[in-house]
């Protein structure tokens, strides 16, 4: 890429896709068209931290390289509701400050998000009607209904001077969606008339053989499991599948049962579905307050936190931490939800905390009691078969599903196929379909109020700090360096309350023969001090512990 090219859109003749997060990862989805000197965003999700710096939660994609161009920012199109497509507006969208479009239901689901955050009045959420039209830029606009595990998924149809492409967003081909419209088999049949240019498309399942299955067949094998449990139930599901609570509150009704929500993001998507007409005629729910003055056979409870996040909800029921809900012996959690890679640690120490307090545990290994929303194979052929794009480029996925995708519509005779990662420059049109050049696509992290880049070095002292443990040592001398006392040494994370008298005097001796080894020139100098003082500390505690701590010395000198 030319170094004018780093800094606009593509030209009038030319068409770009730049992904910047959900390519060769699932999750943190960021993607870019470039045409006729502008930019348009299509989703802007997060991911959930697997393990590295302590108190990072969330991940988003970095947005340094469009932020330096905002002026050719034309828009933000959100194919659909999920974290990993609309988490990060109310954190980067201040640094964007475009106008957003997106379908009924995610604009209330939204709302919801940046009211939370005190943008409600600022960001521009233009509604756009299902199956809607529009224009941003210099993109026409298209959007298809489709189907997958929340109401209103769209793939969008991007219509140019250069071609068409159609970005499917999050997907799958249900026969039967309990919630919402049908996939819009008609229109999508239809575009193989255009010439489609290229196919950006989910992978998550590419690996999976024959079809995802639908959201009904659920219903009956939920049915029977409720009816036959006599206690208290909880069950934990993505709040965002709607289905699937409609499902639950349905058979809940049927098996004479009230129903609890308990999780914020429960509440926001059951008001959004309400909100927006998705869910209609609910009995009143049982406040969580109430629960204990009702029968545990008539109580079930939809719960957040199937994914064993530390303080969800499900997290502190299953470590008898949650102020109003506890599970006895006997009581039952169904795990309606899939385990998304990375995060089988949490969820099975939640579940072990479960079973240890005698409580039943189902999940979708022992009973079907879920359904993907994404394509498998079957289901990504008959999407090429409608559609007959003329590139393949899959995103949404690990390398790994990168590559069975690809592999997938080669067979399906895509005649091109290009297996791209986050940062890939890719030039859809003029001239045969390339990456033409790479951009830094990083990931920031939200650390409480603030965001840093993942790879900060504040971020990279606390994993330090996790692992290797602390050390400070105060040192007092007189203005020739000589030692007045012995030095005060705290450590933490490294040895246990009773070691530490012997640790310490150890530690304090080989502080007083580094200091006192010195010149008497490098004495009198406090960098020379606190070098050697931290160099002996850390020479200690490798040997004992096997760790050097992250080390400050603090050098008091007396005048």
């Amino acid at each position: 890429m030319t170094q004018d090219r780093t800094g606009d859109a593509a030209g009038n003749d030319e068409l770009l896709f730049l992904p910047l997060g959900g390519t060769g990862e699932i999750g943190m989805n960021l993607n870019l068209y470039g045409h006729a000197g502008s930019w348009l965003m299509i989703d802007l999700g997060i991911t959930f931290a697997d393990g590295g710096p302590p108190g990072i939660d969330i991940l988003m994609p970095d947005t340094a390289f469009i932020e330096s161009q905002t002026d050719k920012l034309a828009g933000l199109v959100l194919t659909h509701a999920h974290e990993d497509h609309i988490g990060a507006v109310p954190h980067l969208w201040p640094r964007l400050r475009c106008p957003v479009y997106t379908t009924p239901f995610t604009a209330s689901v939204l709302r919801q998000k940046l009211k939370e955050a005190g943008l409600e009045d600022e960001v521009p959420v233009h509604e756009v009607p299902m199956s809607g039209q529009f224009k941003v830029g210099p993109f026409e606009i298209e959007l298809i209904t489709l189907t997958h595990s929340i109401p209103e998924p769209n793939a969008v149809v991007l219509r140019t001077a250069c071609g068409t492409v159609l970005h499917t967003g999050d997907w799958k081909l249900d026969p039967d969606p309990v919630v919402g419209d049908d996939f819009d088999a008609s229109r999508l049949k239809a575009l193989s008339q255009e010439d489609i240019l290229a196919m950006v498309c989910d992978s998550t399942n590419a690996l999976v053989d024959g079809e995802s299955g639908s959201e009904a067949a659920v219903s009956d094998n939920l049915s029977e499991l409720i009816g036959r449990l006599n206690q208290r139930i909880v069950v934990t599901c993505f709040a965002s599948n709607v289905a699937r609570l409609q499902t639950i509150m349905t058979l809940a009704a049927r098996h004479n049962r009230r129903v609890t929500l308990i999780g914020r993001s429960m509440h926001r998507f059951v008001s959004a579905a309400v909100e927006t007409g998705y869910l209609t005629d609910l009995p009143p729910f049982v406040a969580e307050t109430d629960l204990d003055y009702l029968p545990r056979e008539e109580v079930l409870i939809l719960c957040t936190g199937s994914q064993g996040e530390r303080r969800s909800a499900l997290w502190r029921i299953a470590n008898g931490e949650h102020s109003a809900v506890n599970l006895d012996s006997g009581d039952a959690v169904i795990f309606s939800s899939r385990i998304i890679p990375g995060n089988e640690t949490g969820i099975y120490e939640m579940q072990n905390a479960l079973v240890r307090s005698g409580v039943e545990i189902y999940t979708d290994d022992d009973h079907p009691v879920h359904v993907s929303g994404h394509p498998a194979r079957d289901e990504l052929s008959q999407m090429y078969q409608w559609v007959r794009p003329r590139l393949a480029i899959p995103v949404h996925g690990e390398a790994r599903h990168l590559e069975a995708h690809a592999k997938l519509a080669a067979a399906c005779q895509v005649p091109q196929q290009i297996v791209a990662q986050n940062g890939s420059l890719i030039r859809l049109a003029p001239e045969r379909p390339a990456v033409i050049d790479h951009v830094r696509a990083g990931r920031l992290a939200l650390d409480g109020p603030r965001l840093l880049p993942a790879d900060s070095p504040v971020l990279k002292m606390r994993q330090r700090l996790g692992y290797n443990g602390s050390a400070a040592v105060t040192v007092v001398v007189d203005e020739d360096g000589n030692l007045e006392g012995d030095p005060v040494i705290s450590l933490q994370g490294l040895a246990e309350d009773d070691a530490l008298e012997d640790v310490g005097e150890e530690l304090i001796e080989s502080v007083c023969d580094a200091v006192a080894g010195l010149s008497r020139r490098q004495r009198k100098q406090d960098s020379a001090v606190q070098e050697e003082a931290r160099r002996a500390v850390r020479r200690v505690c490798s040997r004992l512990f096997g760790r050097k701590p992250v080390t400050d010395v603090h050098v008091i000198r007396l005048i």
